[in-house]
């Protein structure tokens, strides 16, 4: 075989997150496409892999500082997955936020965090101080 035939061939191992089995996955991949994905038992599994293969993303839940709130700190989430890479620059960015009270559940309190496109929203209300 010659160098210009020659393709780089990876096996990749998750454990799925889709769905309450947790199938243990295993994807193969050619030149960083997937070719193959074995070990889950339904379509989710599948989805998945692919997803965490090539371009994994999670979900970033925390809490923000309040001023004027009832409470000192207020739980939020983003509202979309963002790229695995960005989270702890995502995480540091909510450290340094502060809102103002009061706040509604579901208030966008960062929008398009760090230019991902995705929005942070609030987990809870929040009433003013009495």
């Amino acid at each position: 075989m010659s160098p210009d035939h020659e393709h780089e061939h990876d096996t990749a191992h998750y454990l799925c997150i889709g769905c309450p089995l947790g199938c243990r996955l295993e994807v193969d991949a050619v030149d960083g496409e997937v070719v193959e994905v074995r070990g889950n038992s339904c379509k989710r599994g599948k989805e998945f892999a692919v997803q965490e293969y090539t371009d994994p993303r999670r979900f970033v839940t925390t809490t923000v500082r309040v001023e004027a709130g009832r409470w000192p700190r207020l739980p939020v989430k983003t509202a979309a997955s963002v790229p695995k890479d960005r989270v702890a620059d995502v995480a540091r960015a909510l450290h340094e936020l502060t809102v103002a009270a009061p706040v509604a559940m579901g208030d966008v309190v960062l929008a398009d965090v760090l230019g991902t496109g995705v929005d942070v929203v609030a987990t809870r209300d929040l009433p003013r101080a009495a």
